[in-house]
C-alpha cells in the first residue's frame, strides 16, 4: 500500500482513538522502516490525475521482525509507576489537607473519561473488528479498576490521616 492509502484507512478505521498511532506520522514511519530495510517500494501507482505513488510491501527481514513484535507485545505485562502512588506513599501530614477533595475530583475525572471512552466506542464501534473493540474494553475495564481503586483510598481515608497524624507525634 502506498503512504496516503495507509493514511487514509488508518483515518477511517479510527486507529488514533484506538491505539497509539496517529495517521499523521505514517509518512515518516514509511521513511524510517525503509531505511532500517523492512519495508520496500514494490511499484509505482498512477490513479487518474493524482501523483504517483509509491507502493510499499514487507520484506523477509520486516515480516519476521513484526512477527516478533507481535508476540512480544502480547507476551508481556505493561504495568508503570504512577506518579500519585509516589506522593501517596510520601504524604505526610502536611498535606493532608484537601486531599478528600482531590480524591473526589480524581474519581469524578475518571468516570467522566470512562463515559468519554464509552460513547467513543459506541461512535466508533461500526468501524472496529471484534479484536479492536476488545481492546477498547480493555481501556474501559482499566480505568473502571482505577475508579475502584481510588473509591476504596477514600474510604480508608480517615485511617490514613490518623496514621499521618500519629507518625508525626512519635518519637522517631
Amino acid at each position: 500500500m502506498h503512504g496516503h492509502g495507509l493514511r487514509r484507512l488508518a483515518e477511517q478505521e479510527h486507529v488514533d482513538e484506538w491505539a497509539d498511532v496517529s495517521p499523521g506520522a505514517i509518512y515518516g514511519a514509511i521513511k524510517r522502516l525503509a531505511a532500517d530495510g523492512l519495508i520496500e517500494a514494490i511499484r509505482v501507482e498512477k490513479d487518474g490525475r493524482f501523483p504517483e505513488r509509491q507502493v510499499f510491501g514487507l520484506t523477509e527481514t520486516g515480516l519476521e521482525s513484526l512477527k516478533a513484535i507481535r508476540i512480544a507485545a502480547l507476551e508481556t505485562i505493561v504495568h508503570r509507576p504512577d506518579p500519585f502512588d509516589l506522593a501517596m506513599a510520601r504524604l505526610g501530614e502536611e498535606n493532608l489537607d484537601g486531599l478528600h477533595g482531590l480524591l473526589e475530583t480524581r474519581i469524578a475525572a475518571l468516570r467522566a473519561r470512562v463515559e468519554a471512552e464509552q460513547l467513543k466506542a459506541r461512535r466508533i464501534g461500526q468501524h472496529l473488528t471484534l479484536t479492536e473493540k476488545a481492546v477498547t474494553r480493555h481501556d474501559l475495564h482499566r480505568l473502571q479498576g482505577e475508579i475502584s481503586w481510588h473509591e476504596e483510598l477514600l474510604e480508608q481515608l480517615p485511617d490514613i490521616i490518623a496514621d499521618e497524624q500519629n507518625r508525626k507525634r512519635s518519637p522517631k
